[in-house]
């Protein structure tokens, strides 16, 4: 059977970007970053969109055939975003952000302090459309990413926000490795391991 996932291109950017904006509509970093639900539906896809071009350079890009779930990687040494980056990034960031671009930083900088000192790859962002949730896309997406990195020997990395999601982490081989809070009164994380 072939694999119901494949890579990614730049003609699949709208497509992607606005299926990340919809998963994530109601995602607790997403609602700290952008409390007001109409700000945080006209800015989400620009943040995806910054998001899908930087992976493009330091991973991977997945979509599902039918376009229900994507996933976006950043290899060995990529998964932090440091200051260069975000200095080069400087105006898209502005307006990707405006007014919330320190709340954004408070989330870029806790996500690179809590990222593991070992090498691996980093499952950036795993998201399945909201009509498509429960019949087994994101797990696919994310499955189809791991065993194109399997030969790499090395642990996988994620975070996320969203209490409800352990349970399929932990079904694919993750394991809590931390929790911790974003300052300035932001969501919770779970950091989750898969060695």
């Amino acid at each position: 059977m072939s694999d119901p996932v494949r890579v990614a291109g730049n003609a699949d950017r709208a497509q992607i970007v606005a299926l990340l904006a919809r998963a994530f509509a109601d995602d607790p970093a997403m609602v700290f970053l952008f409390p007001d639900a109409t700000e945080r539906a006209e800015r989400l896809p620009r943040l995806f969109a910054l998001l899908f071009d930087a992976d493009a350079l330091s991973g991977m890009r997945l979509v599902s055939q039918g376009g229900e779930a994507a996933t976006l990687w950043r290899g060995p040494g990529q998964g932090k975003t440091g200051l260069m980056p975000l200095l080069r990034q400087a105006w898209p960031l502005w307006r990707t952000f405006g007014a919330a671009i320190g709340r954004g930083l408070a989330v870029s900088h806790a996500i690179d302090a809590h990222m593991p000192t070992i090498p691996h790859w980093y499952l950036h962002i795993a998201g399945c459309d909201l009509a498509a949730q429960g019949k087994g896309h994101g797990g696919a997406a994310i499955r189809s990413g791991l065993a194109r990195i399997a030969g790499s020997r090395l642990s996988t990395y994620l975070e996320t926000a969203t209490e409800r999601n352990l349970g399929l982490y932990r079904a694919l081989g993750f394991e809590v490795i931390d929790t911790w809070v974003v300052p300035r009164g932001g969501p919770r994380f779970w950091s989750m391991l898969r060695t």
